[in-house]
């Protein structure tokens, strides 16, 4: 019983031509993402740095032209506010995600933990719109800031500058052809990329800076401009905290820090359950990340601002989504400039891959173990299609317009930084930690105050999340329904009085009679045999047993059935777990029929009521009318009807 009843019928229907094309790499029950690594394929935690920082540190070729348009002259003092929420906020938050979510799935898997059930559910499905929003605007944000670099380029040829959309299209298309062939993580590349990436950045903003200390009076003259605007200082404070929720793009990266654990080397002795080396190079990459990118937020933003003027920002503007870019032309001239935009392209289109494969291990992960996905999700190639239209969509939707983009995705990171604070709040409160509890509940209100912010200020995250969300849920809702009657048990184990007692039933018939559990008292179970031996005739003398289901989370696609064996007022019962009274029967009575190589025969009275409340009942509650679902779910695992339990009702 280790193989669902889906995956034994695809083992008996091997995929052919296009479709096994699309399914290549596919195995039952098993993730198939990029970050899936092997051991062979895990690297050092600063080489893994370097693959987060293709999403992290490439925020860099827009967020001062951001930070500039949002802030104006108080760019650089909302930035350091920004800085502060990141190396007092959500580096600790994360540093505690690591520990506690060590396998890659981030705070969301935490949130599962600390909300069972439906609840949990739901709320993952929320946040997972919310990560699809953020990883797909990440894809094309940096698509379309790559394809601006490109159009603004003094060397390409004329006639170019008005393709934003058609250049960001084809970069798009490229990244989803690359996943497509079979996307193999290039950390030596991202190695090579970011590194000569945050050198080119170091150089322009250490040339700009001594520029700036070379003429004081540029300084000088940002500084009357700033108290000119805003006289009291006290006001200025206030407007940054105010502003620098539209800042929020430099908050990017931290959930991508902790989806790539599994790439981390952890070291020898590393229990896989708890991989203490693993844990602390994870921290060691968030730490790193912060603070290179804190340093680099606030010089960039301080250089952009007071070197560049404000109307070179708007949209049209040289300086619109590439403010560091204009002052390396503008600095170290147009050679130099050209290298730093090839470098800048080649980033950004590689942090659309490192978007794209979060996506390709944030999905499989949940949907199809929630049984909310078809069976095509867990296979890279079919996912990659669907996600590159989406990407395409969203392109022309915002006609590649990187400001645009901004609110979007700023949404989707706050979210999920929120509800990592969240998330951590709520482990420190469950393990009586009062003052970390207290520290991450600030944290958390604070994160919560900019993700309500900038959601009023930019609705269209909220807007594109929601129809992410709608649509997540809508596919759930058909794929778990059409689902429904898929044999879900993946193992049985019984104790030793349940093995017992079927080792004793295997010496003949083996008749098992179906008891929904009440009194449980003699009385129960002595009327119970009487009223099936005579509806259902079974021999009298011929011994039984009685089987009773308790339902404990029937929110789970998959389950192992713990049996574990009872004697009661001399009645025999076996009493077993799951998530589906129906499902539960027949994995154990194919269990049953393959230990015993005999064919058990169990028996149902039916049940009263409207058939169609039953349905739902079962597939919320995974009660229901259970005799005709379980009769159909073997049909289904066993098409040999030589082979198939028998199921009795009357």
């Amino acid at each position: 019983m280790g193989q669902s009843g889906e995956g034994a019928r695809r083992a008996r229907r091997p995929a052919r031509g296009l479709r096994a094309w699309l399914l290549h790499g596919i195995e039952p029950g098993r993730v198939s993402g990029p970050h899936t690594a092997p051991p062979e394929h895990q690297r050092r935690w600063w080489q893994v740095m370097c693959l987060t920082g293709l999403d992290y540190f490439s925020t860099l070729g827009y967020q001062p032209g951001i930070a500039a348009l949002a802030a104006g002259v108080i760019s650089p003092i909302a930035t350091l506010v920004l800085v502060a929420l990141t190396l007092f906020g959500a580096l600790p938050v994360y540093r505690r995600v690591a520990r506690e979510s060590p396998h890659g799935q981030g705070s969301i898997a935490m949130l599962e933990r600390l909300l069972p059930r439906w609840n949990g559910k739901l709320l993952v499905l929320a946040l997972l719109g919310f990560a699809a929003t953020d990883f797909i605007i990440t894809i094309t944000l940096s698509a379309a800031d790559a394809s601006a670099h490109i159009l603004e380029n003094p060397y390409l040829p004329q006639g170019m500058e008005d393709q934003q959309i058609l250049v960001t299209l084809v970069l798009v298309a490229a990244l989803g052809a690359v996943f497509i062939k079979g996307f193999r993580e290039a950390i030596g590349i991202a190695v090579v990329l970011v590194a000569a990436y945050l050198v080119l950045n170091v150089i322009v903003i250490l040339v700009t800076l001594g520029y700036v200390l070379e003429h004081p009076v540029l300084f000088s003259n940002w500084r009357a401009e700033l108290f000119r605007a805003h006289p009291d200082p006290l006001a200025i404070g206030v407007i940054a905290l105010l502003v620098f929720p539209r800042l929020a793009l430099g908050l990017s990266g931290f959930e991508t820090g902790v989806a790539v654990m599994p790439l981390i080397r952890g070291e020898r002795g590393d229990r896989p359950e708890l991989p203490h080396g693993r844990i602390r190079g994870a921290r060691r990459l968030l730490t790193a990340a912060a603070v290179i990118m804190s340093v680099l937020l606030i010089t960039s933003s301080f250089v952009t601002t007071v070197l560049i003027p404000q109307h070179e920002f708007e949209a049209g503007g040289e300086a619109n989504g590439r403010a560091l870019a204009f002052l390396a032309h503008a600095y170290l001239g147009n050679g130099f400039g050209t290298v730093y935009d090839i470098s800048t392209v080649l980033i950004l289109w590689f942090a659309g891959a490192s978007a794209m494969a979060g996506l390709l291990n944030l999905i499989p992960r949940y949907l199809p173990r929630y049984g909310m996905a078809p069976y095509w999700v867990r296979a890279v190639r079919p996912l990659v299609l669907v996600l590159t239209l989406v990407a395409f969509l969203i392109t022309i939707f915002f006609r590649a317009d990187v400001t645009a983009q901004g609110g979007a995705y700023a949404t989707g990171v706050l979210v999920l930084i929120t509800s990592a604070a969240l998330a951590v709040t709520l482990s420190a409160r469950r393990h009586r930690q009062r003052r970390p509890a207290l520290a991450f509940g600030v944290i958390t209100v604070v994160l919560g105050y900019t993700t309500i912010t900038n959601i009023i200020e930019r609705p269209d995250g909220v807007r594109i999340a929601s129809l992410f969300i709608v649509a997540i849920i809508i596919t759930s809702v058909l794929s778990r329904v059409s689902r429904a009657t898929e044999l879900r048990v993946t193992a049985v184990h019984l104790d030793p009085l349940a093995q017992r007692f079927i080792a004793e039933e295997a010496a003949g018939e083996i008749h098992i009679i179906a008891n929904e559990p009440n009194e449980r008292d003699e009385v129960e179970y002595r009327e119970k045999e009487a009223e099936q031996r005579t509806t259902n005739h079974i021999p009298d003398g011929e011994p039984v047993l009685f089987l009773e289901v308790t339902v404990r989370d029937p929110s789970e696609f998959e389950w192992t059935v713990n049996v574990t064996g009872e004697e009661r007022y001399g009645y025999r019962i076996l009493r077993l777990e799951g998530a589906s009274i129906a499902n539960t029967i027949a994995g154990f009575l194919l269990y049953v029929r393959d230990i015993s190589g005999k064919l058990p025969h169990i028996y149902f009275a039916w049940t009263e009521g409207n058939p169609v409340i039953y349905l739902l009942r079962y597939f919320f509650l995974g009660e229901g009318e259970v005799a005709p679902l379980t009769r159909e779910i073997l049909r289904e695992a066993e098409p040999d009807l030589r082979r198939r339990p028998l199921v009795h009702v009357a």
